[in-house]
């Protein structure tokens, strides 16, 4: 079997089949590693809101708020206040940035269909966050491309996404089965992420990755891209 398509993250053409289950298959890129759901076999975005708005995330939701301390305590120990950022794909219930405004800082919030404001994404950010975002994107290129361009020299980006580990482990990993969870990052796609974009990168915990933008401009080499 073979999937006429490129990589969404680094454009590779080389793809090989990596699992098969009851309602898909996933392959993987031979260049950057993320394993993804071809686009034949994604939702459709009216399926996709719809499995969003059965989520229960609200404010006073303290299992939500610790969740979420996984990403804004880290985040907090590396910025100075008062500080400005950017919670990418905040959700209907933008608990992270409410979190982080508490903390002292200046919050602005963004999500494709719950707060779809443009204008947010035309500024410059001191940090930005993307929690529980990035398996849901089907060119992760693109996002993280504009990402990188609203942050600040030397920003950090955190994301929160659960790591793809092997094949033996993909076949019975629960994350996979959310029908909206299409793109798949392992540790060497980080790795290879941040060659791309000549950041840093820590992993702390199972599940956020920090990535922070270099201080001065980073231009990748052709083979890089």
């Amino acid at each position: 079997m073979q999937l006429n398509s490129s990589c969404g993250l680094c454009g590779n053409v080389e793809i090989t089949h990596y699992h098969q289950d009851k309602r898909r298959h996933y392959w993987q890129c031979e260049c950057c590693q993320l394993v993804f759901v071809g686009e034949s076999e994604r939702v459709s975005p009216q399926q996709e809101k719809a499995i969003y708005d059965s989520h229960q995330n609200e404010l006073d939701d303290e299992g939500y708020r610790r969740f979420l301390s996984r990403v804004a305590d880290p985040l907090l120990a590396r910025i100075t206040e008062p500080a400005t950022g950017l919670d990418f794909g905040c959700g209907p219930g933008p608990l992270l940035a409410h979190m982080l405004t508490e903390a002292g800082h200046k919050m602005s919030v963004y999500d494709l269909y719950y707060a779809n404001d443009p204008a947010v994404l035309t500024g410059q950010y001191d940090f930005i966050t993307c929690t529980e975002v990035i398996e849901h994107i089907a060119q992760p290129k693109r996002i993280l491309n504009q990402l990188f361009s609203l942050l600040k020299p030397g920003a950090p980006l955190v994301l929160m996404t659960k790591l793809v580990m092997d094949k033996t482990r993909f076949a019975t990993w629960h994350y996979k089965n959310d029908l909206t969870h299409i793109s798949f990052f392992s540790r060497k796609t980080f790795a290879y992420v941040a060659q791309i974009y000549g950041s840093d990168i820590e992993f702390i915990g199972n599940d956020v990755i920090i990535l922070t933008k270099p201080e001065v401009p980073y231009a990748p080499s052709e083979e890089i891209l």
